[in-house]
């Protein structure tokens, strides 16, 4: 008995986060012009204040170099500022200007869209799902 890839679980959740993901990341980056890593720093912001790059990487699987590159293209489109953290002079902390909230919140309809398609296409498994999810992303 060989091993099977095609039903090999953490195979199985890499392709199908893949899949969703690019699936979300064609709307947006067709309305409005923006990569995934652009997309996962500008959602994260959302959700804070300010927050540094390093807890931006600590938060999602993104290399400090992409998330670093992405910030850089975010702020020269004026969505975000850099600022000197309160605490620690070495590090930057980042928000969103106006501009930056503005575009959010055009994309948030998008995403909820999105997600209602996805759970839609699990139909009564999709509570299910979305428990077991919870269970896998919490720490181990």
């Amino acid at each position: 008995m060989g091993f099977d890839l095609a039903a090999f679980l953490p195979y199985q959740l890499a392709v199908a986060a893949s899949r969703v993901s690019r699936g979300f990341a064609e709307r947006y980056k067709a309305e409005f012009g923006l990569s995934i890593p652009e997309w996962r720093v500008l959602a994260h912001l959302a959700q804070s204040d300010s927050v540094s790059i390093r807890e931006i990487h600590a938060r999602v699987d993104m290399d400090k170099s992409k998330v670093s590159r992405a910030a850089a293209r975010l702020e020269a489109q004026g969505l975000i500022e850099k600022r000197a953290h309160a605490e620690d002079r070495r590090l930057l902390d980042m928000r969103l200007t106006a501009k930056g909230r503005t575009l959010i919140d055009r994309i948030v309809p998008i995403a909820d869209a999105y997600q209602a398609e996805v759970l839609a296409r699990l139909g009564v498994d999709a509570a299910a799902f979305r428990a077991a999810l919870l269970l896998l992303l919490e720490e181990p």
